[in-house]
């Protein structure tokens, strides 16, 4: 018996492209969807609805608008600096070492993901307020006051967006191969030698990726840093608290601003297709 090339086995691999058929989509679940789609996008379309195309350089330009966008763009990565700095390392710590309460550290990190961000503010008021924890030994040994300050925003962002950072970091360290770090190691590298000049390489794809979360989240905060730092014009008062005066004084400046923190969301959500939203 004699198997012609084109035939195959029933069950066994195929050779090729296999196109899928479209399958039907019950109408219980197909109903449920389409209002769940419905009910995420109109709120973005009526924001687009009602936004004053007409004065919207003019509000985008005004003082006030300028000067939260300027705040929060340095803010953010300021932040987002910060979060590098410490991140990595605490990142690289949880996925290449081995220590008693490793589980319950990563879940102290990924805390601020799910804790409210106004209890987080007060958290920070009171470990680095001028009567926290440590904030009166640095109000009193160095003079450093961080509540209610451009540096107590970039803390309270770093607070909330650094654990995005950890996570994307950490993902990708277990997914890389360690065996070109200890290849490293065993040719007379060091372990920090070896990290910034064969893990780090590796993993950049998903450091770029955790800091434009980050960054992203960072730009967004409100709840910390309305609680930690204030909301004063020119000092402390980034684009979510802008947005959030300007509802009860000037809606189409709202609007604006509102306008810009969707289009720096849509900007990152296309920068990261490849790696978060892959089409199978």
């Amino acid at each position: 018996m004699t198997v012609r090339p084109t035939e195959t086995l029933r069950g066994g691999p195929r050779r090729g492209r296999v196109r899928r058929r479209g399958r039907a989509v019950p109408l219980p679940l197909l109903v449920p969807a389409l209002a769940g789609l419905a009910f995420l996008l109109l709120p973005l379309i009526a924001l687009l609805l009602r936004t004053p195309w007409s004065t919207l350089p003019e509000q985008l330009t005004s003082p006030g608008v300028w000067q939260a966008l300027r705040l929060s763009l340095v803010c953010a990565t300021a932040a987002t600096g910060l979060s590098l700095l410490l991140g990595v390392p605490l990142a690289w710590l949880l996925a290449r070492t081995d220590f008693p309460g490793r589980g319950l550290v990563r879940a102290l990190v990924t805390l601020p993901l799910v804790l409210p961000p106004v209890v987080g503010g007060v958290a920070l008021l009171l470990a680095l307020g001028r009567n926290g924890v440590v904030g009166q030994w640095l109000d009193d040994w160095f003079g450093i006051t961080l509540p209610f300050t451009t540096a107590g925003v970039v803390i309270a962002e770093t607070f909330v967006a650094m654990p995005f950072l950890v996570i994307s970091v950490e993902g990708t360290l277990r997914a890389a191969d360690p065996r070109f770090e200890e290849a490293a190691t065993t040719l007379g590298a060091s372990r920090f030698t070896a990290f910034r000049r064969v893990t780090l390489p590796l993993i950049a794809p998903g450091v770029a990726a955790g800091a434009v979360l980050a960054w992203a989240r960072a730009l967004g905060e409100f709840g910390a840093t309305i609680t930690f730092a204030g909301n004063f014009p020119g000092r402390t008062q980034t684009m979510p608290l802008a947005v959030y005066l300007a509802l009860q004084n000037d809606p189409a400046a709202a609007i604006a601003l509102s306008l810009v923190l969707l289009a720096v969301s849509i900007a990152v959500l296309a920068g990261l297709r490849d790696r978060w939203m892959t089409a199978s």
